[in-house]
């Protein structure tokens, strides 16, 4: 018969995993923002906004009430 694992020792084992993963580190109380300070904003690409699908204006819902 296979031992019962209870669902807290699970998590527990769980974790243990998660930490042995390299690149893994512990929340901490305050967000670690070093690469966003260090950013550089000039190496983003332009991008153009398209309105695909836009939302009719109210002259175009009180025509197609009256059609």
């Amino acid at each position: 018969m296979a031992p019962q694992i209870h669902p807290c020792d699970h998590d527990r084992s769980e974790q243990t995993v998660l930490q042995s993963k390299p690149g893994y580190s512990k929340m901490a109380d305050k967000p670690d923002v070093k690469e966003v300070e260090t950013f550089d904003k000039s190496k983003l690409k332009h991008t153009e906004v398209h309105v695909k699908n836009p939302l009719p204006t109210k002259e175009t819902i009180e025509q197609e009430k009256c059609s």
